[in-house]
């Protein structure tokens, strides 16, 4: 299994908990141990946002694949994900 594959897996198992909340996210891409995602719904203007990518998504992550160095969430208006 890729890592990309193993990130998923994991982010698949945290989408219930945002859902309840009326949120979800996206992957949309791993590099250099970065996981890029966007958080949408309600998760994407949420107060709570840096509490839930931090010490939520990023150390569920992170238990699972140590190198990942930080999880970035990118903004709905960022479409240009090349020159990240």
């Amino acid at each position: 299994m890729s890592t990309e594959d193993k990130i998923q897996e994991i982010l698949d198992k945290l989408r219930p908990f945002l859902a309840g909340d009326g949120g979800d996210l996206e992957f949309i891409k791993y590099e250099n141990n970065v996981v890029y995602i966007r958080m949408m719904g309600a998760c994407a203007n949420c107060g709570m946002i840096d509490f839930t990518l931090k010490d939520g998504i990023e150390a569920a992550i992170q238990e699972e694949i140590p190198e990942v160095t930080t999880v970035v969430n990118v903004g709905p208006y960022d479409l240009d994900l090349d020159d990240m």
